[in-house]
This record gives C-alpha cells, structure tokens and sequence, in this order.
C-alpha cells in the first residue's frame, strides 16, 4: 500500500509503517508523507491503527543531496513566530500536545517541523515541555529553554512564550541595525581594495613598459619604483600571495576560536574608536534585557548570569559577569561586584542598585536597555553620517597616490622637453 500525503510541512519523505487492520490483522508497508504526523492521520483516514511510523534512511542513489551551507536551518525569525504562535494557542485553552500538532501542520520551515514533532513525541511520552526543548540546543538556547521551565513551574507559560518572543524579536532588531552600519563601510572597503588591485594589476605595467620604451625605467622617482616594484609582485608572484593570505585568515579565525583568542580581540573591538562604543551599547543592551526577562520570568539569579554571560556576545563582558556570579553566591548584591568592572558603566550600576533595593529590578534592567537601544540608534545615525564622507577621502587620496605615483615620471620627461 502507498499512499501520498503532502502538508505545509515541506516535501514528500518515503516512511515505513506497522499497523494493525480493521480483522486486527499485522501490515507492514511503505508509504510517503512530509512527516510522521501526516503518515500517522493517512493510514487512520485508511481505518488502520499505526503502531510504528519510520522514517526510512535513504541510501545509494536514492539518498537527498545536501549542498553545505544550503540545506534547511532554524532561523531565529523562525523561533520567533513559532513562540509567538505557541503562546496564543496555549493562552486560547489548548493543550500543548493539539498546538505543537497545528504548529507542526503550519510551520513552512521543513527543519523546525522535524524538531517539533519530536518535541511533541517527547511531551507524549511524558517529558515536560522544557525537557523536550533541551534536547534541540541548536534551536532553543540555555535562554529558551530556562524560560520555559519557570514558566512551566509558574504556570504561566503563555506569558513566558511571550516575553520570549519579545526579547528575541528585539534582539533580532539590535542584530540587523548593527549588521546594516557595518555594512557600508565593508562594502565601499572592498570596493577601494577592488579598484587598488585594478590599476596595479592592469594599470601599472602599461605605464612601466612605456616608460622603459622611453629609456626611463633606471631613473623613476622613488614613488613610482615602489608601484612599479608592487606591480610586478602582484602580477608574478600572485600565487604566493594567495597562500599567504588564506594562512592568515585561517591562523586568524583558529585564534578568534580559542577562548583566549576571543578574550583578546573582543577587548580590541571594545577599544575600536567609534565602532568600540557601538560594539558595547550593543552588549549592554542584550545583558540588560536578557537579565530583565529572566528576573521577571523567575529564574533564579546564579542561573541568569551564567545565561547572560553566554549571551552577552562579547568575552570580556561574560567574564565580568562570572567574577560577578562567584560575588553573588558569596552572598554580595548584584550591582556591588558590577562596580569593580569598568565595562559596566556606572549609569548600569545605580540603576541596578535601585532595582534591587526598591525590588523592582526587572523594570530598571528594562529601562537601561531602553536607554541604551536609543544610544545605538543615535550612534548608528552618527556614523551613517560620518563614514560615507569618510571613506569617498579613503577613495580618492589611494587612487590620486597611485595617479600621481604613476605620472611623476611623465612631468620629469616635459621638464627635459622644455
């Protein structure tokens, strides 16, 4: 028996199935479905009761090729919607086992259909909702994941799923406006590097090879003969270079990799004149939210440093916060070890003081990064309005160098002429 069952879900997957028949007889048989819950409603449609659905290994020629970096993944705009879609069902009175079944039937990610049917597995198989989360740590984070659990236990799991979907609706904003100011001055940097390589590539050697017509090639001024000697490395040993440079960017990614590696160079961006500022409003932001949610969701302290730290994006700022943890469990305050850090602005610290005096810490967390939301706008604005002037003189003093680099030799020929 085959039968072809298609869903929202994504495309057509071969199954194999175990069912028992209206005379109670065994069957075993193939069938094609999008997923295990729409292989599972067609043979009941059929009148037959499934006892084991799986997905069947394709293998040889028959196997589904996976280009890297193209395949199916969860995007954190997926996660989004997906919390956001959970926490109406759940505050609209169903259960979580009928949400993650319509969640599985409308989700058009192929990728998080898979997790959360086996999400929905787990949960039927007695695990709590949290539990089930963590054992898809690509997908739901330390975060999500200890969220969901306080809400669980606070039986407030819509709320939960809300605030979630808020902090990583916001966090997602943080990331596309520092994404979209750094962008512009990659771009119009590898258009200046583009058009550098250019004219000492194809540029350069017209001009050295009239000038050697000339009978000029021994007497160059000091300017050219250094082009002209770039030149002549770019264009002979092209190769070398190459090498050269792809064992730089892979010794450079292999020390960012390691934790000291990434201790030193998140201290350098912190330190980058101009993009050092946005690079710590930015972590502020994320620290001060993330903490806010999390006290207010009712997740224990020492377990919300150690998720902030991990996603504060920044290794300087996580170590503080470790130093700050060891502080806090030795029964000090939050904002009293913050002070003794010079990356957590003293604005953060008193604010976080009141909050903790007056009990009301999730809301002064909520207004600092309130605060420091604005002073990313503003100092995204600041360099949109800077850099573009900026780099157009970048541009013009490298091209004019060159020019004047490549011309002098010419002046010197009209001086002789004359």
């Amino acid at each position: 028996m085959t039968t072809t069952t298609t869903t929202p879900t994504g495309g057509v997957q071969k199954f194999t199935y175990r069912v028992r028949d209206k005379d109670g007889r065994l069957r075993t048989g193939d069938i094609e479905g999008s997923s295990t819950e729409a292989v599972v409603r067609a043979l009941r449609r059929r009148g037959l009761i499934p006892l084991d659905v799986q997905r069947k290994q394709a293998t040889g020629l028959n196997r589904e090729v996976t280009i890297p970096g193209f395949g199916h993944r969860v995007k954190s705009r997926d996660v989004v919607l997906f919390s956001r879609q959970f926490a109406t069902m759940v505050n609209s009175g169903l259960s979580l086992i009928k949400a993650l079944s319509v969640l599985i039937e409308q989700s058009e990610n192929r990728a998080l259909a898979d997790v959360i049917s086996q999400v929905k597995l787990d949960v039927e198989q007695g695990r709590s909702l949290s539990a089930a989360l963590e054992r898809h740590p690509k997908v739901f984070s330390d975060l999500y994941v200890a969220m969901v659990r306080a809400g669980e236990i606070g039986g407030v799991l819509d709320e939960t799923l809300n605030r979630l979907a808020d902090m990583l609706e916001a966090n997602l904003a943080l990331r596309s406006k520092v994404r979209s100011a750094m962008a512009y001055p990659m771009v119009v940097g590898g258009l200046i590097l583009l058009v550098t390589t250019a004219m000492i590539i194809f540029v350069v050697p017209v001009f050295t090879n009239l000038y050697a017509e000339l009978g000029q090639g021994a007497s160059l001024p000091v300017p050219t003969r250094l082009l002209v000697g770039l030149s002549k490395a770019a264009t002979t040993w092209w190769w070398l270079l190459a090498i050269i440079a792809a064992i730089g960017i892979w010794a450079f990614r292999n020390w960012i990799s390691s934790a000291a590696g990434r201790q030193v160079w998140d201290g350098i961006k912190l330190k980058v004149p101009v993009f050092g500022s946005l690079v710590h409003k930015t972590a502020l932001s994320r620290f001060s939210r993330t903490l806010a949610v999390l006290s207010r969701t009712g997740v224990p302290i020492l377990q919300s440093i150690d998720i902030v730290s991990d996603t504060a994006g920044n290794r300087v700022v996580a170590k503080a916060l470790q130093d700050v943890k060891t502080s806090v469990r030795e029964g000090e305050s939050l904002a009293g070890p913050l002070e003794r850090h010079t990356v957590f602005p003293p604005m953060v610290v008193q604010m976080m003081a009141v909050g903790e005096e007056t009990g009301a810490l999730d809301a002064m967390l909520e207004k600092v990064s309130a605060y420091y939301d604005r002073e990313v706008d503003d100092t995204i604005s600041t360099l949109t309005s800077l850099i573009e002037p900026i780099l157009i003189v970048i541009m013009g003093v490298t091209v004019g160098a060159i020019l004047i680099a490549l011309y002098l030799p010419i002046f010197n020929i009209a001086g002789l002429v004359q």
